[in-house]
């Protein structure tokens, strides 16, 4: 059974947002460059090192936070960056929940629309190993969640009206314009034939 996502797939899940499928097309390019999952069938991710600070502290994990700190700065830090090859993630990844495994997990960004385990719970998953298993399972699955927090965020109306700065803002948080998100899902958008 193939784990990629169908245009039948794309199309139920616009209809059901009530949008283009060529916009949720030009998000899924922009995040995830088109795939879901990497060659080894392991899904896509990107390992934010300054959300593992965050979720140890938020998760009340001083001893490891205290740990992970002094041993693996590359791995947990309050500034962002440093992530390395995307063939490094994985690795990166499991390093991590050496120290503590829900906060490893839920300081990735996870499939075809990079959303952060942190969200699980929010995006109605009844645990983070349920998120998980969704994110391992196909892109439909990562599309689904995709979907969710998109919803969850009040973002429709933004794809909607193809208000790319809002929904990058939305989607992204403020730095968004940094990488100049806006700008490549307006152009993700006409690749795939948007008006």
């Amino acid at each position: 059974m193939s784990k990629k996502l169908t245009d039948s797939q794309i199309l139920s899940q616009a209809k059901a947002l009530g949008v283009e499928s060529t916009v949720l097309r030009a998000v899924i390019e922009v995040e995830c460059k088109g795939s879901g999952f990497n060659a080894d069938n392991t899904p896509v991710i990107l390992f934010e090192r300054h959300v593992m600070r965050q979720r140890l502290i938020a998760n009340k994990r001083d001893i490891d936070l205290k740990l992970i700190s002094v041993e693996r700065p590359d791995l947990c830090n309050k500034t962002d960056g440093g992530y390395g090859l995307y063939s490094a993630q994985h690795g990166r990844l499991n390093a991590a929940a050496q120290y503590h495994r829900a906060s490893a997990l839920e300081s990735a960004s996870w499939g075809i629309g990079q959303v952060m385990g942190y969200h699980w719970k929010s995006l109605g998953y009844v645990s983070l190993q349920a998120f998980i298993n969704a994110m391992y399972k196909d892109e439909a699955s990562q599309l689904e969640a995709m979907c969710r927090y998109i919803k969850v965020n009040g973002l429709v109306n933004a794809l909607k009206n193809k208000d790319w700065k809002a929904f990058a803002h939305g989607y992204n948080g403020s730095a968004y314009a940094k990488n100049s998100y806006d700008v490549k899902l307006a152009n993700a958008y006409k690749k795939w034939g948007g008006q």
